[in-house]
């Protein structure tokens, strides 16, 4: 097996994964640490070492909050971050690397992972993540870390006159230097530099789909798989652009005491992160997080998506089925029609009539008007997508029966089976469960192959067929409950209308009524979901 590998700065030792046929190569560094003057500028090369480098262990993560100590992440503290002493720095550009080469001649295609964490937590070394199933089927999986929250989205007047084409999404920086180093190093451990599909979830769909966006990018990756990529749908797809986002970082250097650049370059780790996270900005919301800067990023990514203006790679992409629904509840059906006809436009009477037909209860109503905004925002990319023919697109929905608690099939619930690592998990999964998993590992690694998910199941037999989206054919994969194949009929008539009706406020611009309806008292209530998929109940 390939233990002992060259790369661009020196030699790397990996270690046996559980199946000896595969070698792991953990915390390779793939840039100079981004600490003191380097902090807020784009990745520096890495400098070179000598003798063998052990690989041994994941490096750092990156300055977040402590995982497994967060009450508000209490779902995801007990799903996968159950380690408070896992070691965390601003020194964190390192990736990790999963691969079944003996020679470092095989050409294996390669998948890029880029964790989720709303762009403020996450790091590749959760335990869902482990690449050696992938690894088994013959492609290599590497796994970037990148600076999130305050380290690795801050904007400054001063960062821009000092770097002014490269002044923002240090963390997307980041991702992207890690795909390059990827595309000069990946063959001495049994990859092909020419075919590397970028994925991820969650904020790691999101950051595929900046990448897919970003001019620098032409020609640095083949395929890409969005999952649960959220922007589409408003107030996420309108994000900071520059000028909005130096002026938070003037805010934060408030906050902090600090008059220069220089001297918040010189604020420790813990102190920054802490003011930036903290009560004391008087900015709310949205805060760290992708940047409209006109040079690694020229416009909001979903604009750029329904234009076409993109890395043109074949996609595939989809959701989970329970995932933050958005729930409505009214006291009366006075109040939800006029919520209905305040918030949707032209598309109101059509809600109407699909929602009230054969009812007169208001509370069936509000059951049969709760939709995921995740499967409208793919419905929308998937409209776009199939009206003018950019790529080739594959489309799926995730939603079987998962086990040991309520949470149905939630927000991030497919990256067990997507990595075929069900065993680490606490749930009391059982056969079905790796049958599906094992299933969908295949389609994953066989899109990174060839950009078509088909072929054989492991024991010979072909899998369902996954048919593309096209005009004439709009189906999903459906990863059900005993269940895998293609749906009869994409969406239903009231995601239809919905995706007709935030296409439309899209393209003129807005931010959508249903979302300034919030403040609107009297008329009860709108929320997303709570963590896991339950819905709570929202009252006026």
């Amino acid at each position: 097996m390939l233990r002992v590998v060259k790369t661009e700065n020196g030699w790397v030792r990996g270690i046996s994964a559980a199946d000896p046929r595969i070698t792991a190569f953990k915390g390779i560094p793939f840039a100079k640490p981004p600490v003191g003057e380097l902090r807020w500028r784009a990745p520096q090369p890495a400098e070179d070492w000598e003798g063998i480098r052990d690989c041994y262990t994941f490096g750092n993560i990156a300055m977040q909050e402590v995982p497994s100590t967060s009450v508000a992440d209490s779902f995801y503290t007990k799903e996968w971050h159950v380690d408070p002493d896992v070691p965390m720095s601003e020194d964190c550009l390192n990736l990790n690397i999963w691969t079944a080469a003996k020679t470092g001649d095989e050409k294996f295609p390669v998948m890029v992972l880029f964790y989720g964490g709303a762009l403020n937590v996450g790091y590749p070394s959760e335990m869902e993540f482990d690449g050696e199933r992938i690894a088994r089927r013959g492609v290599i999986l590497v796994s970037v870390n990148y600076r999130v929250n305050v380290f690795g989205f801050m904007c400054h007047p001063e960062i821009t006159a000092e770097s002014p084409e490269t002044p923002a999404n240090f963390g997307h920086l980041d991702q992207r230097a890690g795909v390059q180093w990827v595309k000069r190093n990946i063959a001495a451990f049994g990859g092909d530099p020419e075919n590397i599909t970028i994925f991820g979830q969650s904020a790691g769909a999101g950051s595929t789909m900046v990448q897919m966006c970003s001019p620098m990018n032409k020609g640095l990756f083949q395929k890409a798989i969005p999952q649960s990529g959220g922007g589409f749908l408003p107030p996420s797809n309108m994000g900071l652009t520059l000028p909005q986002a130096e002026k938070l970082g003037e805010e934060l250097f408030e906050v902090l005491g600090v008059k220069s650049l220089e001297e918040a370059r010189k604020v420790d780790a813990k102190t920054l992160w802490e003011a930036a996270m903290g009560d004391k900005l008087k900015t709310i919301g949205f805060r760290w997080g992708t940047v409209v800067d006109y040079k690694f990023l020229p416009d909001y990514p979903v604009r750029m998506l329904m234009r076409g203006e993109f890395n043109r790679v074949p996609v595939m992409l989809g959701n989970t089925g329970g995932e933050f629904p958005i729930v409505v509840n009214f006291p009366s059906v006075e109040a939800y029609e006029n919520y209905v006809r305040l918030c949707y436009g032209d598309c109101a009477e059509e809600i109407l009539k699909i929602t009230e037909e054969g009812t007169s209860d208001v509370k069936t109503m509000c059951d049969r008007i709760r939709y995921n905004g995740f499967q409208i925002g793919n419905y929308m990319w998937i409209d776009s997508n199939t009206e003018n023919d950019y790529v080739p697109m594959y489309y799926y929905r995730f939603d079987p029966e998962i086990p040991g608690d309520n949470a149905g099939s939630f927000h991030s619930s497919e990256l067990w089976f997507v990595f075929e690592t069900l065993a680490k998990c606490w749930r009391p999964f059982k056969g079905k469960h790796y049958d599906l998993a094992r299933i969908m590992c295949n389609y994953w690694t066989n899109f990174a192959k060839t950009g078509d998910p088909n072929g054989l199941d492991s024991d010979g037999t072909p899998m369902p067929e996954w048919r593309p989206v096209s005009s004439d054919y709009k189906e999903a994969m459906f990863f059900g409950d005993e269940t895998i194949g293609m749906t009869q009929g994409l969406c239903t008539d009231l995601e239809e209308t919905l995706t007709k009706y935030y296409k439309g406020e899209l393209s003129r611009g807005e931010l959508p009524t249903v979302f300034k309806a919030i403040a609107m008292a009297g008329m009860g209530g709108f929320k997303l979901a709570d963590e896991g998929g339950v819905p709570p109940v929202v009252n006026s």
